[in-house]
């Protein structure tokens, strides 16, 4: 296992100006992440959860620290490098499932191949991928078509097609029934597992977080603390 981190943060701040006043989101964030590990991330609302998500996947610059992300400093980045970190290794997946509703499930996903810059078929083992996340009958139909579930799993196939090496996942079950939450949930594990995909995901719900091999929890713009869950799924060797 390669012990370098694949996301290293040290001391993220990031500050919001609202009108004439301050509001810091982010205050001196310290993070390592290797590669093949799943976090799950929780804190109330406002915590900075979803601002750490945002400047990993370099959608907002941190107003100071150091972002590493697999290996690139993203203060180094220009704007066109930035789109590239997230075409080909950094992937969200939103509560909102974000599903263009005039294309099918299928061309939903074709894009993303296109956006990243490769052809428009993916490699065969992204069949596997479809029949396990249960959508490889529903390709041909749009958005309006299918169930909650269903559009939440051809917006993770539509993440995980280009294979990147980092899944941002932000409250992935928030729009979920009970069932439907445990299968998107499996299957996160199971592209963790299968691929080796290093996972982050925000979640407000303790059985979600168990899922992760830590649990990192923040207030207030910090993190206060890394634990395991209670029965913690197996975490490559720190």
């Amino acid at each position: 296992m390669n012990s370098d981190p694949i996301i290293e943060i040290r001391d993220l701040r990031k500050t919001y100006q609202v009108g004439k006043v301050d509001v810091p989101a982010l205050r001196g964030v310290d993070l390592k992440v290797k590669p093949g590990e799943f976090l799950a991330i929780v804190g109330p609302s406002g915590s900075g959860k979803s601002t750490l998500f945002h400047t990993i996947g370099g959608l907002t610059p941190p107003t100071s620290g150091e972002v590493r992300v697999a290996g690139q400093d993203l203060a180094a980045l220009t704007e066109a490098g930035r789109t590239r970190l997230r075409k080909r290794t950094v992937a969200f997946v939103f509560q909102k499932f974000n599903l263009l509703p005039t294309l099918t499930a299928r061309d939903n996903i074709a894009i993303a191949r296109y956006l990243g810059g490769f052809d428009s078929q993916p490699d065969a083992s992204f069949e596997e991928d479809l029949r396990l996340l249960g959508i490889a009958s529903r390709l041909d139909h749009r958005p309006s078509e299918l169930s909650g579930g269903e559009q939440q799993r051809v917006a993770i196939a539509r993440a995980i097609v280009n294979r990147p090496a980092i899944l941002l996942a932000d409250e992935p079950t928030g729009n979920l029934d009970t069932e439907n939450s445990k299968a998107v949930l499996e299957i996160l594990r199971g592209l963790n597992q299968r691929l080796g995909q290093t996972i982050l995901m925000i979640t407000h719900n303790p059985e979600a977080a168990a899922y992760g091999h830590y649990i990192v929890h923040m207030s207030d713009g910090r993190i206060i603390e890394t634990a395991q869950p209670l029965q913690p799924a197996e975490a490559p060797e720190r």
